[in-house]
């Protein structure tokens, strides 16, 4: 009897329950992004000359931050993947010296938070490029908000709207579409065995 065909990429991934092996890739997701935000730290400050003049224009930059969010529920794909691996990453940036301090851990506490509504929505039976992109948007707009609390209250209102459509703009296209494309890729490689990220088309 032929094989059937494969589910779509919004498939529903089984039980919620967490597995011993879900806790350690989704905590080692965690690290290895923490890793990568950190760079990403040090690179988002050397490019902040260039935005001398227009500073809300470095918001097309600020995706990295947030690839963790998505990346751990696409792969393991249960409730509260997202801001497991999104707290963990924030953390370790925080212990490696983020030049942002020890405030990266709320940041990650509630980007992670937010990026699980995008899943959440659709009760984490669907985890495809809807929920992706949904997951990165909300996400974005956690982190705009902590921004202009922190950073930028005495923005003007143009700025601020500027800022607010390019952070989410980047977090789309670098955490959302990224972060399904990262998923993909690492399902092709076999690396995802073990879920079913790796049996469905994501």
């Amino acid at each position: 009897m032929a094989e059937p065909a494969v589910r779509p990429s919004d498939a529903a991934p089984g039980t919620p329950r967490w597995r011993t092996v879900d806790i350690i890739v989704t905590a080692v997701l965690g690290v290895a992004f923490g890793v990568v935000f950190w760079a990403w730290s040090l690179l988002y400050s050397a490019f902040s000359p260039a935005f001398a003049a227009f500073p809300p224009g470095q918001a097309v930059m600020y995706g990295g931050w947030l690839l963790a969010a998505v990346v751990a529920p696409l792969i393991v794909r249960k409730p509260g993947a997202a801001l497991f691996a999104e707290l963990i990453g924030a953390t370790v940036e925080a212990l490696l010296g983020s030049h942002f301090g020890t405030l990266v851990i709320l940041y990650g506490l509630l980007q992670g938070a937010a990026a699980e509504l995008g899943f959440a929505l659709f009760r984490y039976k669907r985890f495809g490029w809807l929920q992706a992109l949904l997951a990165a948007a909300f996400a974005g707009l956690a982190a705009v908000v902590l921004d202009f609390v922190n950073y930028y209250p005495d923005w003007t209102g143009g700025w601020k709207t500027t800022y607010l459509l390019l952070v989410v703009g980047s977090t789309v296209a670098i955490a959302g579409a990224g972060g399904m494309a990262l998923t993909r890729a690492l399902a092709a490689s076999g690396a995802l065995s073990s879920f079913a990220a790796d049996r469905t088309r994501v």
